[in-house]
């Protein structure tokens, strides 16, 4: 396993922690996020504020990584894709999202992140 697929194995799994500040610590600090439904954000900032719109309202929350590949250009950057279920327990209703992700890895932190999902598949296990 690449040093950039041990990151983002431990990023996922620091998810479980529901920490924000643990979670950002994992960014660079320009680090672009795209939750491919929605429009991306930038920054310690942006990442937070979408982080903070289901971080604390759920009570659980993991990434299962079901598949994970990773490409190097030997220059201390690397693309990690992942093929995940990401679990969330938001009251009493129980999400299960397939999600394919892709990050992108700069000198051992992430510079950008983008998760591909269906937003109809959220909405109907929230709303």
């Amino acid at each position: 396993m690449s040093e950039s697929e041990s990151l983002i194995r431990e990023f996922c799994a620091a998810w479980s922690r529901r920490d924000i500040d643990e979670l950002l610590g994992f960014f660079t600090d320009d680090a672009v996020y795209h939750n491919m439904p929605m429009g991306p954000v930038q920054g310690h900032d942006g990442i937070r504020t979408v982080m903070e719109f289901f971080v604390p309202g759920s009570s659980e929350i993991d990434f299962e990584i079901l598949a994970m590949t990773s490409l190097s250009t030997g220059d201390g950057r690397a693309t990690v894709f992942t093929e995940r279920v990401d679990r969330f327990v938001m009251g009493d209703k129980r999400v299960e999202l397939p999600v394919a992700g892709v990050f992108e890895v700069r000198a051992g932190r992430i510079a950008a992140w983008r998760d591909y999902f269906d937003l109809t598949t959220w909405l109907n296990q929230t709303t």
